[in-house]
């Protein structure tokens, strides 16, 4: 066997690897002394059969035969790690030992693997080279580019990330300042957009509208005579994203913000309205005198202008005022279940504001922080810019900046929340609507002291100073008695509204879908102004919408039935089938019932309309949310499908789902003038309908007069079928009395 190996040759185990991994047909794992480089072990002594070579000798040792290293090559492919059997069966085929084909297959593996690395290695390494060249390229380009505007480099040389991190700071102050010098301008708080987006500026061939809210949340801002049908069919549907105060600019006036001299003269304003407005919070007679009301068969509440004039002389009153400006002041007060820390959170930003009193507020900002305040909110002063609305389209909204101050009494541990006018000493700041409308808030605001069962006090005055020439005939009396925008009716919001979070133990406060669109115009459908139906379009892109062009219809009616009648049987199932304009004749099936307050009709209902095409996989429901107060009532109606519900169940965000409210409003009203009041005369309510329809799916579509009348029809019929159920309800007495006078209002 010595004889053998020495013929085969006495290549050394250098020799062998080279020449297995060049040719690739020698094998790496033949039998080698021992050598921790490759961890194997020498057989040499086993193969010379107990014969020691000679001390001088060099070691010989074994080559593997083409045909053994082909055998191992073809196992290798297929598996790379045998196990025993196989090495064993390999090494009897082969005439080797297992431990020569363990070590032969241990060999090949370190070879492949450095053989791939030394690849990989190669190929990052062109890689690499690729992407410097390209890079140096890229900045060659980059130095000879320009800027388009300047003419000047886009790129200054190397500028590190701390210096660009603070010229974008800047860039980012100096773009607040002018979004708010450009809310001044229009009127209109505004938000920072991307500098990468113009100013939206309003088109010069739109018509100037006071703005207005649509749908059960809106006003009307026209001005009489008003625009015919046919004239509004002529003009295209009008983009809301135009409109929105965020996106608007008007460059006519400069410099609204306050200056450092106008914010002290404010907080001195601001130390004296908190005491005019303790004073008339806690005053009675003679700065408060009750009268007898022939409307209500009662006595109001109305304040004396001599004494008041006597206590608080303005110092620096509008010497502008016309006579045609009426005085608005009430006081009220009420227990909240809200303690005063969160109220006065909710006061002191705008958007709780507005979303507390939703249906009061229709969009709120602060325009500017003047002071927040040494300890906590206590001597915060913000200037701020707020429209109000009545829930129809025929009263003008309110617009107005004022100031709005909180502080908390040290001693009894009271807050006071005061909002003062700001246009006494700052002429500029006047909303874009003083033309058609002029409004001013005297010192008005709450006093909120906590209780021991986290319950609050609130006592409430309002007072303000407005010119109601324009609100229409048939709200003209709901107005000017101040239930409208009186003290009564903000703290009828308020307990609702604290009730619903108490009810629901919710984290924020949503509103019922309404929807604020400045600048759109509402049109009558006849000359006659004491038609109430108006309607509008709008184009409709924004997600949580339907896309497309969207006709809304609203209509008021007087009905001789208190506003609990008509807000209970529209909510009846028994006569929803009869409402039309939302059921078509079908009969719904509340499936889900949620209260969020004491009174019955504060919920949210999940309706199921029964019709012949509903199937599990087809089926058709309503959402219903309904509340109630004594200021008034509201309901509202969105289709929705069985996908969103899931949605909004399992805790996603619902932002995006498409959805068109329709619904009802109702107040309480005084009777009309010419109509007699005694004890057996019923109360009277104003209705609102509305109703918004997807035209068409295309924006840029305009509605044809067969939709405006389709949608007419289905307001006069929907306001017949409840009249016709009252009086079927009532009984035969007080029917009488209403149908007489009904007579003779009509």
């Amino acid at each position: 066997m010595m004889s053998m190996m020495m013929m085969m040759g006495d290549g050394t185990v250098e020799e062998m690897m080279e020449n297995g991994s060049a040719g690739g047909s020698f094998g790496s794992g033949s039998e080698q002394a021992e050598d921790p480089k490759f961890g194997n072990e020498s057989d040499v002594n086993e193969l010379q059969d107990d014969e020691q070579p000679p001390p001088a000798k060099k070691k010989r040792y074994h080559r593997h035969t083409n045909r053994q290293i082909q055998e191992m090559e073809a196992l290798f492919k297929e598996n790379p790690h045998p196990d025993d059997k196989q090495r064993k069966r390999l090494s009897d085929e082969l005439g080797l030992k297992p431990r020569q084909v363990k070590f032969w297959f241990q060999n090949r593996r370190t070879q492949m693997k450095a053989q791939q690395d030394r690849n990989e290695n190669v190929m990052l390494r062109a890689e690499n080279d690729n992407l410097k060249s390209e890079n140096c390229h890229l900045q060659a380009e980059l130095r000879c580019l320009s800027c388009p505007s300047c003419g000047g480099p886009t790129v200054l040389g190397d500028i590190p990330f701390n210096e660009l991190h603070i010229e974008n700071c800047r860039l980012r102050e100096e773009l607040d300042r002018l979004c708010c010098i450009a809310s001044r301008y229009t009127g209109r708080p505004m938000q920072s957009m991307p500098s990468t987006q113009p100013l939206i500026n309003p088109s010069p061939m739109l018509p100037h509208h006071q703005p207005s809210l649509e749908l059960d949340m809106s006003v009307y801002a026209g001005n009489f005579p008003e625009q015919s049908c046919t004239d509004m069919m002529m003009l295209p549907p009008q983009d809301t994203a135009c409109f929105f105060p965020d996106q608007t600019v008007n460059n006519n006036n400069s410099n609204m913000l306050l200056a450092d001299e106008e914010k002290v003269i404010a907080m001195e304003f601001a130390v004296s309205c908190v005491q005019e407005l303790t004073k008339m919070c806690d005053t009675e007679e003679p700065l408060w005198i009750k009268k007898k009301s022939d409307k209500i068969g009662g006595e109001t509440l109305c304040l004396n202008e001599e004494e008041y004039m006597r206590l608080f002389p303005w110092p620096m009153e509008n010497h502008n005022n016309k006579g045609d400006f009426h005085r608005e002041a009430s006081k009220a007060n009420a227990v909240v279940i809200m303690n005063s820390i969160t109220l006065v959170d909710a006061f002191l930003n705008a958007d709780k504001w507005s979303e507390m009193f939703c249906s009061i507020v229709a969009r709120a900002k602060t325009v500017q922080i003047i002071s927040s305040g040494v300890s906590g909110a206590s001597g915060s002063l913000l200037l701020m810019f707020a429209e109000l609305q009545v829930l129809s389209p025929l009263v003008p909204t309110r617009e107005a900046y004022f100031l709005r101050y909180v502080e908390q009494n040290a001693e009894t541990g009271n807050w006071a929340i005061v909002d003062f006018p700001i246009d006494s000493f700052h002429d500029q700041m006047q909303p874009l609507n003083t033309i058609t409308h002029e409004y001013k808030r005297k010192p008005s605001g709450c006093i909120i002291q906590d209780m021991p069962n986290g319950y609050s006090q609130v006592k409430w005055v309002e007072h303000v100073e407005v010119d109601e020439k324009h609100v229409h005939e048939t709200f003209a009396e709901y107005v000017k008695s101040g239930m409208a925008f009186g003290a009564n009716r903000w703290l009828d919001v308020l307990q609702r509204q604290c009730e619903r979070i108490a009810s629901l133990m919710a984290r924020n406060i949503t509103d019922l879908g309404g929807y604020t669109a400045y600048g759109q115009s509402w049109t009558a459908l006849s000359e006659t102004t004491k038609d109430t139906v108006r309607i509008t379009t709008r184009k409709m892109c924004e997600p949580g919408q339907p896309t497309g062009v969207v006709l809304c219809a609203v209509s008021t009616t007087w009905l001789p039935f208190s506003h609990h009648q008509v807000f209970d049987l529209i909510r009846d199932q028994h006569h929803q089938s009869l409402l039309e304009v939302l059921f078509n004749g079908n009969s719904p099936h509340e499936v889900a019932h949620i209260a969020n307050g004491s009174h019955p009709g504060n919920c949210i209902s999940l309706l199921r309309i029964n019709v012949a095409s509903n199937s599990w996989h087809n089926v058709e429901l309503m959402l219903q949310e309904s509340c109630i107060d004594n200021s008034g009532s509201l309901i509202v109606y969105s289709t929705v499908d069985v996908d969103s519900i899931q949605l909004a169940m399992n805790g996603e965000d619902s932002s995006n789902i498409p959805i068109l409210p329709l619904g009802f409003s109702i107040v309480p009203v005084n009777p009309p003038e010419g109509i007699s009041v005694n004890s057996n005369s019923p109360p009277s309510c104003l209705l609102t309908v509305g109703i918004q329809v997807l035209a068409s799916n295309v924006p840029t579509a305009k509605p044809n007069l067969s939709t405006v009348s389709t949608i007419n029809n289905h307001l006069c019929a929907t306001v017949n079928q409840i009249t016709s159920a009252l009086s079927s309800t009532i009984t035969p007495a007080i029917a009488s009395s209403a149908a007489a006078s009904k007579q003779e209002v009509s």
